[in-house]
């Protein structure tokens, strides 16, 4: 799985900035990502539909996530919405289909509807998203759990609680952890002081340090969503970025690591 990609949160709602979504996504794959993540969620299906207009013509060059929500994720739910969100994106399979997060239906069912989308060849490998330890735990007990493949959560600098359990769990089973929204979406990361200098000491920005202290260890995938194409040029300039040992200790001390177990947090 690539460790950078482009997420289409919030795409797909408005006729308006159609075009502009589909221009940033396009100028990410020019550049040379590959992998976007999208949900059947994401504006109702909208978002999909404008992966499907940016990746036109080159599907075979793009790594494709999409998400099953709870509700439907029954057996023979799983599958008619993932034959939905194939339909949606204008392709014949999804390489990595999740469950958006825990619901009332049992994960063995959902593990059967996974399990059957495979075997038709609709996806290449299932995971999960907003899954803590507990949780990965249960699934990896189950029959055909312990083949997740990733599971996507809320994780930057300024919210690191799934570091105390979760992150070594899944980087000992070699599940790969996505984080989302990297850069705080609506939080304050990007204004702090001390993210700011360091930005300045190594000629990046601000958002270039969040995603490369991200991706500075194996086993944490980006997926920051952009409809700027601007802002997708900056964010893919963090895989040039390395961070010294002195900008390491400045973060950690802005941001602490946490020191006992915390509740995993959903936005």
């Amino acid at each position: 799985m690539p460790v950078f990609g482009l997420g289409t949160w919030m795409m797909g709602e408005s006729a308006k900035t159609r075009a502009q979504e589909v221009a940033a996504l396009r100028c990410g794959l020019d550049r040379g990502v590959t992998l976007i993540d999208t949900a059947e969620m994401y504006g109702n299906g909208g978002a999909e539909r404008v992966v499907a207009e940016a990746v036109a013509g080159r599907r075979d060059e793009v790594f494709l996530v999409s998400k099953v929500l709870p509700e439907n994720a029954s057996r023979a739910g799983t599958v008619k919405a993932c034959e939905a969100s194939l339909k949606r994106l204008e392709t014949d399979r999804l390489d990595l289909y999740l469950l958006h997060w825990r619901g009332s239906i049992p994960l063995a069912e959902t593990l059967e509807g996974f399990a059957a989308l495979e075997r038709d060849g609709k996806i290449r490998a299932f995971g999960v998203s907003n899954f803590d330890l507990d949780d990965m735990e249960e699934l990896a007990a189950l029959d055909g759990g312990d083949a997740c493949a990733a599971n996507q959560v809320f994780y930057n600098l300024a919210h690191r609680g799934v570091e105390f359990g979760l992150l070594p769990h899944c980087r000992a089973r070699r599940i790969p952890l996505m984080a989302y929204s990297p850069l705080d979406q609506g939080g304050t990361l990007l204004s702090s002081r001390t993210l700011g200098d360091i930005a300045r000491r190594l000629g990046a920005t601000p958002a270039q340090v969040a995603l490369a202290w991200l991706m500075r260890d194996e086993g944490v995938v980006v997926i920051p969503k952009s409809s700027s194409e601007a802002r997708v040029r900056e964010n893919l300039a963090a895989l040039d970025l390395r961070l010294d040992a002195e900008a390491l200790a400045d973060l950690d001390r802005a941001f602490p690591p946490p020191k006992r177990k915390q509740a995993l947090e959903m936005r």
